[in-house]
């Protein structure tokens, strides 16, 4: 029986364990907080002059994490490579060409709803052949975290520039921020682009799932795990080099990376640390002076490519950190 079909058989029993577990209870508690609380002051992409640099403390914008995620056509809206008929004109021969769609399909029939899709923009090449992000979390979810739920992240493109490739994420529900984990320490799959991948692909989601609670283990020893205010600077500056790699061009202090951006975030762990420095540094929003001195705002990290490496990055120099 193929991976495919044999995850089908199992439905039932990852339900019968979400309620014996009691399902996600923190999150919908969580959940159940009124949308007219929330705020955000990091919602600004460009690099606009701004007055006011204090830091800011604000609720916190709630999605329904466990909601049953997008349907094909709001997929299709959001990233239209998806749904390409074809490779790009310059691929060869060689390149077996098995569209987006069909892939994803293949993971909601094995129990994978998507939450959340986009793509690259580009100007040189065809937007239909893109590279595209599918976040994708279980129906059935029985891993338990505080504030966060476990995600299976899916990339292609259909114009030479990606194989298929499935990464483990986290979705941090009061920050509505995503997660990417590091390759380092739960591997990732890349398919190369074959005329047959269907089992292959889905068999590495259900590989990645079974890790999930290996990675809730990681998430709860970081939240126990306490940083001195020296410690929460030398993980920030490290963080700030991750994107600034010429310290002097950054314009800002490491420091303003452990802003608040909402009450919950206030902490001394590892865990908030990294959700703050990863929210600030990823999301933009952050005071920098320019090259020509003006106060400006960051802007946030849009590209797939990029977000990839810094997410990831920052999620080891977090597993470094716990090891010292």
């Amino acid at each position: 029986m193929s991976a495919y079909h044999a995850v089908l058989a199992v439905k039932d029993e990852r339900a019968d364990a979400l309620a014996a577990g009691g399902g996600l209870r923190s999150l919908t508690a969580a959940l159940r907080r009124g949308v007219t609380e929330a705020g955000n002051p990091a919602q600004i992409q460009t690099e606009d002059p701004v007055m006011n640099t204090l830091p800011v403390l604000s609720q916190p914008t709630f999605t329904n994490a466990l909601a049953k995620g997008l349907s094909l056509e709001e997929v299709r809206e959001r990233a239209p490579a998806v749904f390409a008929e074809h490779a790009h004109e310059r691929m060869s021969a060689r390149y077996g060409f098995i569209p987006t769609q069909r892939v994803l399909q293949g993971l909601i029939d094995a129990g994978f709803n998507p939450v959340e899709a986009r793509q690259a923009r580009t100007r040189r090449s065809s937007p239909l052949h893109a590279r595209h992000l599918v976040r994708l979390r279980r129906q059935f979810e029985t891993v338990q975290l505080k504030d966060s739920v476990p995600e299976i992240v899916f990339l292609n493109s259909h114009n030479g520039t990606s194989g298929y490739q499935m990464r483990m994420g986290l979705f941090r529900v009061i920050c509505t921020n995503g997660m990417i984990v590091s390759n380092g320490v739960f591997p990732g799959y890349c398919v190369s682009h074959r005329s047959n991948v269907m089992d292959e692909v889905i068999r590495a989601a259900l590989e990645l799932a079974r890790q999930f609670p290996l990675l809730a283990c990681q998430v709860e020893r970081m939240e126990s795990r306490k940083l001195e205010p020296q410690a929460q600077v030398r993980f920030a500056e490290r963080a700030l080099a991750l994107r600034y790699p010429q310290p002097e061009l950054s314009g800002m202090q490491p420091s303003q990376l452990l802003t608040c951006r909402r009450t919950e975030d206030a902490g001394e762990d590892l865990w908030r640390t990294l959700n703050r420095v990863q929210e600030n540094l990823l999301r933009g929003g952050m005071s920098r002076r320019s090259v020509g001195g003006r106060l400006v705002r960051t802007r946030g990290i849009t590209a797939i490519r990029q977000e990839v490496r810094l997410n990831t990055a920052l999620w080891d120099l977090a597993l470094e950190t716990l090891a010292l």
